[in-house]
């Protein structure tokens, strides 16, 4: 049941809502990194786990929306 849910627009509004928290708390563009790194890692991990398959989506939204979080860090470090 768990995984159907997360498998639709849950699996983007939790690790959304995480990356906002994680936006307010002004870190430094090598964290930001460093979480893209970690997501990275963890969906090419999860991917050939029979059971944590399911939640793939998880760690793929935080690298994605971590990295959008990055784009607008320097955007403004720029601008």
């Amino acid at each position: 049941m768990l995984q159907r849910a997360l498998g639709s627009g849950w699996g983007i509004l939790i690790p959304g809502s995480i990356i906002a928290a994680l936006g307010f708390a002004d870190l430094s563009a090598e964290t930001w990194r460093g979480l893209i790194v970690v997501g990275l890692l963890l969906t090419s991990s999860m991917i050939w786990h029979h059971k944590l398959r399911h939640y793939v989506l998880l760690p793929s939204c935080v690298a994605l929306i971590g990295g959008m979080m990055l784009i607008m860090l320097n955007m403004k470090l720029l601008g």
